[in-house]
């Protein structure tokens, strides 16, 4: 292949043999054609290789590298590096994209010069609810300021639906290694930036949720991972966003608290709904309940309790006691 392809897909793989054909052949199926598959095979040990270069033998604009096994966010760099398109889409061995897909993506790109990158709406192919009611909660983010404002709950897109400008890795940065997940801190990291983000109001990606996916196996995706990685972003944001004003905590749990411990310095009390932790906090803090909320001009509150249907009651009660989001308080859990 010697011309420049107009969009280069990225899949890393590692033993992904019962899966890498489908996820293959999903892309060969592209209504759009101009296109180069960049995969960077991270030392598999299943077969996969050999399913890889028989693909990469059969079409010239299949890209295949090698490597010793050093870890996603490594191999989605080293392929970051190989891609030539103007425009990234990302790919998992494990999934399945729509035949449109990176047609429709291509074209969202070039009709909105102020996106730099675009997701969409994902088809959930799994069988655990926590994950499905996730599945959920990411279909219901459609415009680039609900993905920014709830950016602190947890990652707004699915990784391997979104396309973005490979500009942005010149400007802003790549995928970076350390013990947080690579996607999330990307996102971050480019939501800080300024960089705008879109969703496509379609399902062009199902999004399979195997056993063995990352997310279930490695401590960098762990909940104190996302939390100890997200505070660091959190505090920077709340330093413009709330500045001069006195940070609470919503949950004054133990739980809560250690998760939001990179943040203990900036927090100035707490607010829960049990009237045994009504008083003052072991620490010195004052905890408040949810009817005795601490003067909005001066104060802003972080809602951290993650329980399930928490953070709904805690937006519809503040926002019903004229609170605004992202105003007066933000949504972190």
């Amino acid at each position: 292949m010697t011309s420049q392809p107009a969009i280069s897909v990225l899949m890393p793989v590692r033993d992904a043999w019962a899966t890498v054909i489908a996820a293959m052949e999903s892309v060969r199926a592209q209504t759009f054609t101009d296109w180069e598959l960049v995969i960077v095979d991270d030392g598999s040990q299943d077969g996969t290789t050999e399913l890889l270069k028989q693909f990469a033998a059969d079409d010239d604009r299949i890209v295949l590298i090698r490597q010793e096994p050093k870890g996603i966010a490594a191999a989605l760099q080293r392929g970051c590096d190989a891609c030539r398109g103007e425009f990234i889409a990302r790919m998992d061995a494990d999934d399945v994209m729509d035949a449109r897909r990176l047609e429709v993506q291509r074209a969202f790109l070039v009709e909105n010069a102020d996106c730099g990158l675009v997701s969409c709406r994902v088809r959930f192919g799994g069988t655990e609810a926590g994950y499905a009611a996730h599945v959920d909660w990411v279909n219901s983010l459609m415009d680039h300021d609900s993905m920014s404002l709830r950016r602190f709950v947890e990652a707004p897109v699915a990784h391997s639906s979104v396309m973005f400008r490979r500009e942005l890795i010149e400007k802003h940065g790549g995928y970076r290694e350390g013990e947080f997940p690579e996607d999330y801190e990307l996102w971050l990291r480019w939501l800080e930036a300024g960089v705008r983000f879109g969703k496509m109001d379609a399902e062009l990606l199902t999004w399979n949720d195997p056993p063995q996916r990352l997310s279930r196996t490695d401590a960098r995706y762990s909940v104190e991972a996302f939390y100890a990685m997200k505070c660091l972003y959190m505090r920077r944001w709340l330093e413009t966003h709330a500045a001069g004003r006195e940070i609470w905590l919503w949950g004054a749990g133990r739980v809560t608290r250690r998760r939001f411990d990179v943040l203990a310095d900036a927090i100035a009390g707490f607010i829960d709904v049990d009237e045994a932790k009504r008083g003052t906090h072991r620490d010195g803090r004052l905890v408040r309940l949810a009817d005795d909320l601490p003067e909005r001009e001066k104060c802003f509150i972080l809602a951290g309790v993650g329980a399930r249907g928490a953070r709904e009651a805690i937006c519809e009660h503040l926002t019903r006691h004229g609170w605004i989001e992202g105003g007066d308080f933000l949504l972190a859990a």
